[in-house]
């Protein structure tokens, strides 16, 4: 039997969060993780595909609100190769407006405390998800943003500034200029949807192996099982003092691991069998998330949803770009060559990620798979 551990929300303290976005209501925190990644991306779109109920069409319908990512990009993008696989941008915002100010102060302006690649390959049968640490240095190109104004480029400034300077266009362009792959799609959450989307779950359950606490995200877990709630998941993802060396390449880590757990709930909770829990879970999902203008109907979501409805955790591949800490700023890091590039060559050919690439990187240490794993 799984034990309902306690705890609150939060801090909203700039260490993590996911926030606001181009879209609707009025965006919020960071929950950077919400690394969270890539898991209730799918899980989403699996949610709204299940229903075919003209009330719950029309509804959902009216509930999302989608960024036009094409337009605002136009054609100075990298190719299209149409070989079948599929390329996502999901991001976590550290927005702290509307709802997401119980997470902190709002103080105007969001970044990216969250990013994964999602990488489905040709057949729909495995993904790979790269997560690209928000500290990680770039040069990141000029942007147009939503008002029509310019965003200049910067040398040497960190990933998470892109989406606070042109939003989420600027972001997946920053990603495409890094990665020379196109972007297919652009899904957003941002602290309220992540706990939102857990708490319609019925909760993730989670195994620990060793305490796991941080008083600025009021993250505090025994070891043992426990079916977290969506705050307390939301504390989990977004801490950095509850393991490792408190950097972000911790917390990447950590994300990872919920992101598996929340894949196996999803499917373990028969979601697609269950109209009550359907209906519900594909209403809170057209809420939390901000898709790009290729995803914002649910017919579109539905095809979206049958390429990724057989994916389960065993299917999915979690790392974290290879990077090293800078020499100059310590607090910083920078990819790791040719590692980086390796990793984006292997996604461009739609091959697994070979593990050569990750052999020089600070990150993916294995110290959160040793102390979070999924179920009981």
């Amino acid at each position: 039997m799984s034990e309902q551990s306690s705890q609150g929300r939060g801090d909203g303290g700039p260490e993590g969060a996911i926030g606001g976005s181009g879209k609707r209501r009025g965006h919020h925190g960071t929950a950077r993780r919400i690394g969270l990644v890539a898991a209730w991306t799918t899980a989403a779109a699996l949610l709204v595909a299940g229903s075919g109920l003209a009330y719950a069409y029309f509804t959902l319908q009216g509930s999302i609100d989608g960024v036009d990512i094409d337009q605002a990009l136009g054609t100075e993008r990298p190719k299209n190769l149409d070989d079948g696989s599929m390329d996502i941008l999901v991001l976590g915002s550290d927005s702290r407006a509307g709802d997401n100010g119980a997470y902190g102060r709002d103080e105007g302006a969001a970044r990216s405390d969250t990013a994964m690649v999602v990488h489905v390959h040709t057949g729909r049968t495995a993904a790979s998800v790269v997560s690209i640490p928000r500290d990680t240095l770039v040069e990141r190109p000029g942007c147009t943003r939503a008002d029509g104004t310019e965003a200049p480029g910067a040398a040497r400034a960190m990933f998470n500034t892109a989406y606070e300077a042109g939003g989420p266009a600027c972001a997946v362009k920053t990603v495409e200029t890094m990665s020379g792959i196109r972007m297919d799609h652009y899904l957003e959450v941002d602290f309220t949807g992540f706990t939102e989307l857990v708490d319609a779950l019925g909760g993730v359950e989670i195994t620990t192996t060793e305490p796991l606490r941080d008083a600025d995200s009021r993250l505090d877990l025994e070891p043992g099982t426990h079916t977290l709630d969506g705050e307390q998941s939301l504390a989990l993802v977004r801490t950095r003092k509850g393991i490792g060396d408190g950097s972000d390449l911790g917390r990447i880590e950590l994300q990872q691991a919920f992101v598996r757990a929340f894949v196996d709930q999803v499917r373990d909770v028969g979601v697609l069998g269950n109209p009550k829990r359907l209906l519900d879970l594909a209403g809170t999902a057209a809420r939390a998330v901000t898709p790009d203008s290729g995803l914002d109907s649910v017919n579109e979501l539905v095809g979206f949803a049958r390429g990724l409805g057989d994916l389960g955790a065993e299917d999915v591949s979690l790392v974290t770009l290879p990077v090293r800490y800078d020499p100059v700023d310590p607090n910083r890091v920078v990819p790791v060559e040719p590692g980086a590039t390796e990793v984006w060559r292997a996604l461009k050919q739609d091959r697994p990620i070979p593990g050569s690439a990750l052999q020089d990187s600070a990150a993916d240490r294995g110290q959160a798979a040793a102390v979070v794993a999924a179920g009981g």
